[in-house]
């Protein structure tokens, strides 16, 4: 059985494209490959807080069962390229050696720059979107479910919710929250978790599976960038997506979509999964500073 880590000089080529006549069964297989690796990650999820809490050295007998989350992502396509009779590097499903300091240099370079572009307009939109949350929630009160979300949006079309209460909507969006400065518990966790416990994994499945599957029988005739995708990316961000909420639902998960496809992008311009993986955990780890400097979490 191949191995998820791998020298760079050992990944094999591109798998063959096929005819568009096979598009439905590849969808079909991939569609079966997600329902059952979420459906095995649910099971795994909901289990977890069943566990009794004992442990060693801080880790408890259900943080060892919440390790099977990334074992999942990274081994159901493994094991699939095994039953196939295919070479699993062909689908990007390795990372380089640890001693390979060169891929992984240019692969934190890659992430990194595109993270510096997106830096400051993402800062600027994320404080908008949650001051206008903010007012929203001061006005119509906690939402705790999808439906709770939709009356208080029915409310605010309605006129029985008047959001700002005299406030121009410039206040609206710019004084009812602003940052403070506190970290969030475990910071210092925060990057090896997201890298090899959630972005490494999910990079595996969704753009290294899926999108390189999708694009043996969708031809990547766009160029965005410089950089050759096609239709493949999309539905590979579409799973990516929907896979989150068939684990947890939130009504928001729809959303992933968007950064999902810079990681796609990311794995096409550079032919491998780490530096979308390492731009997926800087995501998250930014994502969890700002919720803790906004008092989000």
């Amino acid at each position: 059985m191949t191995t998820p880590l791998a020298e760079s000089a050992g990944v094999g080529a591109d798998p063959e494209p096929l005819a568009a006549s096979e598009r439905l069964r590849v969808l079909g297989e991939l569609t079966l490959l997600w329902l059952l690796t979420l459906g095995a990650i649910r099971l795994v999820v909901g289990l977890q807080p069943l566990i009794p809490a004992v442990g060693f050295a801080g880790i408890t007998l259900g943080d060892a069962v919440l390790a099977l989350v990334p074992f999942l992502f990274i081994y159901s396509p493994v094991w699939l390229c095994d039953w196939r009779v295919v070479d699993s590097y062909a689908y990007r499903l390795f990372i380089p050696a640890f001693s390979d300091v060169s891929a992984w240099g240019s692969a934190l370079w890659r992430a990194a720059r595109l993270a510096l572009l997106i830096l400051v307009p993402w800062l600027v939109g994320y404080h908008l979107y949650q001051n206008a949350v903010a007012a929203f929630l001061e006005a119509a009160g906690p939402i705790r479910s999808v439906e709770g979300f939709f009356r208080a949006a029915q409310g605010v079309i309605g006129g029985e919710i008047t959001i700002g209460a005299g406030r121009s909507l410039w206040e609206v969006l710019t004084q009812t929250r602003l940052p403070v400065a506190r970290l969030p518990e475990d910071a210092a966790l925060l990057g090896p978790y997201h890298v090899f416990f959630v972005a490494i994994p999910e990079e595996f499945f969704y753009r290294g599976y899926f999108q390189t599957r999708l694009n043996q029988v969708f031809p990547r005739r766009w160029r965005v960038l410089g950089t050759s995708v096609g239709p493949g990316l999309l539905i590979a961000c579409g799973f990516f997506a929907f896979g989150h909420s068939l684990v947890t639902l939130r009504w928001w998960h729809f959303a992933t979509f968007f950064p999902g496809l810079l990681f796609g992008w990311l794995r096409e311009r550079s032919g491998s999964t780490l530096p979308g993986a390492l731009f997926h955990a800087w995501c998250n780890v930014t994502v969890s500073l700002l919720d803790a400097a906004y008092l989000i979490r």
